[in-house]
């Protein structure tokens, strides 16, 4: 009992989220692609952070070569004029602006992987966004044929329209009473024989019980 309960309550939430999400479908949607655009510009920063870190990094290293390229020729100096022990000093420090040389190289290396990655990924966004947005431009304007049809139907379907034509139907349908009054004296005429004289006069049986129009013209012509 209590599982059969609960399977009803969860059909019953389960159809009353799918009635709230498809009357506020297009809220929903243009909600989903805030959150789309919020994610692609913060891609896009962290793009752009990117790349500023590898223009950096190179500029560096570009400065690494340089220093390295001229403290070399001033140590091959060195050593032609028999200075070891400067010579041997700069040659420390080209060591080590070459293991400085071989770090940065390898962080441009993953930063342009990594910003490749990420370009295409945003690319791939951007297109995804766009979509979103020309789907979203359909759905509006097929709601908006949803409500118009409903509209329509309203006017053309069966209510209210029908109901208002079913009434001026009754209404023509019904007979006049004056109509009404004048069968019912012809039917009680009729069988009490009260319009019998009536009947033998314009036959021309006797005196007419009533003078019509016609005898006026008559009289008049006389």
């Amino acid at each position: 009992m209590f599982d059969t309960v609960k399977t009803l309550f969860r059909g019953a939430s389960a159809r009353q989220e799918a009635s709230l999400r498809d009357h506020y479908a297009l809220d929903l949607i243009d909600q989903k692609i805030r959150e789309t655009e919020a994610a692609l510009s913060g891609a896009k920063t962290t793009l752009a952070g990117q790349i500023q870190r590898l223009r950096t990094e190179e500029m560096q290293l570009e400065a690494l070569n340089k220093r390295i390229a001229d403290l070399t020729k001033r140590t091959g100096a060195a050593i032609k004029a028999g200075n070891e022990t400067l010579a041997l000093d700069a040659a420390n420090a080209i060591a080590q602006l070459e293991n400085e040389q071989a770090v940065r190289r390898q962080t441009t290396t993953r930063l342009k992987t990594h910003i490749e990655k990420l370009r295409l990924s945003v690319e791939k966004g951007q297109r995804r966004l766009l979509d979103l947005k020309q789907g979203a431009m359909s759905a509006r304007a097929a709601r908006n044929e949803q409500r118009a049809n409903t509209r329509l139907s309203k006017v053309s379907g069966r209510a209210p329209a029908q109901e208002a034509q079913a009434l001026i139907d009754e209404v023509l349908a019904k007979d006049s009473p004056s109509d009404l009054a004048e069968i019912y004296e012809e039917i009680e005429a009729g069988i009490s024989h009260s319009d019998i004289e009536t009947r033998l006069g314009v036959a021309g049986f006797g005196d007419k019980t009533k003078i019509s129009g016609a005898d006026v013209l008559a009289r008049f012509k006389s």
